[in-house]
């Protein structure tokens, strides 16, 4: 109920007795029209502030929506190149092997009309050197555990034995598998008997 229909139920009651009526209307006219206004502004002001929040608020969650969607996508994407790299990762290695592998086709057809160990084992050694090359230009490096101080961050022991001498004790006696180390990290362990 708004200030003009209060005022119009006051002069229905107040009709019987028309000096009331002419108090009301002087006393009350002219700030009633002030007091309209401003109420009719306030509400102006309440609605166009609600109208404001609600656009800024439709605006942050549409950009909210855009941003989900983006990275959404994003990562989307990024499991999939992750998936297609693993399937080549290890493509350029393969790549540079093949080589070898035609050199031992090779040698295996050159072993069948053999009749000497010589010329066959000179071969498998080319192949080996060539083989050894490739894989240290990619990170792939010998452990040299022979000698050194016995070391289970690199070393397996497979069983110790009696040292032949005192400055041995501790000591990696020989060698069953050599360990190897790809870009200095450890990626087999060697296999060791230990002097005791």
């Amino acid at each position: 109920m708004n200030f003009n229909d209060m005022l119009k139920k006051k002069k229905k009651e107040n009709s019987e007795t028309p000096e009331n009526t002419v108090e009301i209307t002087n006393e009350n006219n002219p700030g009633d029209e002030q007091e309209v206004a401003q109420q009719e502004e306030t509400t102006e002001v309440t609605i166009s502030a609600e109208d404001k929040l609600k656009d800024e608020l439709s605006q942050a969650t549409d950009k909210y929506l855009r941003l989900y969607a983006e990275f959404d996508n994003f990562r989307r994407r990024t499991v999939k190149e992750r998936e297609e790299a693993r399937k080549t990762e290890g493509k350029e290695l393969i790549v540079a092997l093949l080589p070898v592998l035609d050199d031992f086709e090779r040698a295996l057809r050159a072993t069948e009309n053999a009749t000497e160990v010589a010329p066959v084992r000179e071969g498998v050694i080319l192949i080996q050197n060539k083989l050894k090359n490739i894989l240290t230009q990619k990170g792939l490096k010998e452990m040299q555990s022979i000698g050194t101080e016995f070391n289970a961050d690199i070393h397996e022991a497979i069983t110790s034995i009696p040292a032949p001498t005192d400055d041995m004790k501790g000591k990696v006696i020989d060698e069953m598998e050599k360990g190897y180390e790809l870009n200095e990290r450890v990626v087999r362990f060697a296999k060791v008997i230990v002097g005791a």
